[in-house]
Order: structure tokens, then C-alpha cells, then sequence
């Protein structure tokens, strides 16, 4: 009886995503990544701390108003955020024919 692999093998990943491709267009996309996935977490974040601020008010109309208040600038920010990608996402397709064009960028070089 001959020994089965079981589990299988896997593939090395690729060390990063672009394939070779570095310079200022991958560090500058980078950064923007990272910006947007910072401020929804400090959008989320401050969501749940108004949400706790809400609930422990207890009926004090002032800190309603301001636990609402914060409530309201946190989904604010996450519906820039999401609209932001979403209208560079139109932008590039209707100006360049590609969805990705703004929020990935190809950058020529001479080679």
C-alpha cells in the first residue's frame, strides 16, 4: 500500500503582490492603503465609544446630545471613506477604462 499525501502541498507566496514592480507608485499606494484602513479603524473604534456613551448617559439629555453627535461623525467618516474608493473607482474607469487606475497605479519606466 502506497503511501497517500494527505494534506497536499503548498505554494510559496509571492514576496509581494506587484511582481517585481517597486518604486514611488507601489510606496505611495501603500501609504494610502494604509491610511484608509487606519482611519476606518479609528472611525469604528470612536462608532463603538459612542455607542457605549449612548448607553451609559442615562437620560442626561446633554451627553445624548454629544454620544449622538459622535455616533453621527463616526458614520460620516466611514461613508467618506467608502465613497472615496468608490469615486476613484469611477473616476478611473470612466477617464482611463480601468477601475483599478487610481487606486492602483501603473508607473512606466525605462528598462
Amino acid at each position: 500500500m502506497a503511501a497517500q499525501d494527505i494534506i497536499g502541498t503548498i505554494d510559496p507566496i509571492l514576496p509581494t503582490a506587484y511582481r517585481g514592480v517597486s518604486g514611488i507608485g507601489v510606496f505611495i499606494v501603500n501609504i494610502l492603503r494604509l491610511v484608509f484602513v487606519v482611519a476606518g479603524i479609528y472611525s469604528f473604534f470612536n462608532f463603538i465609544l459612542a455607542g457605549f456613551a449612548y448607553m451609559t448617559a442615562a437620560g442626561d439629555p446633554k451627553k445624548l446630545q454629544m454620544a449622538w453627535a459622535k455616533i453621527w461623525q463616526s458614520l460620516v467618516g466611514l461613508l467618506i471613506i467608502i465613497v472615496s474608493f468608490a469615486l476613484a473607482a469611477v473616476i478611473g474607469y470612466i477617464m482611463f477604462g480601468r477601475v483599478d487606475f487610481i487606486l492602483n497605479p501603473i508607473i512606466y519606466t525605462p528598462d
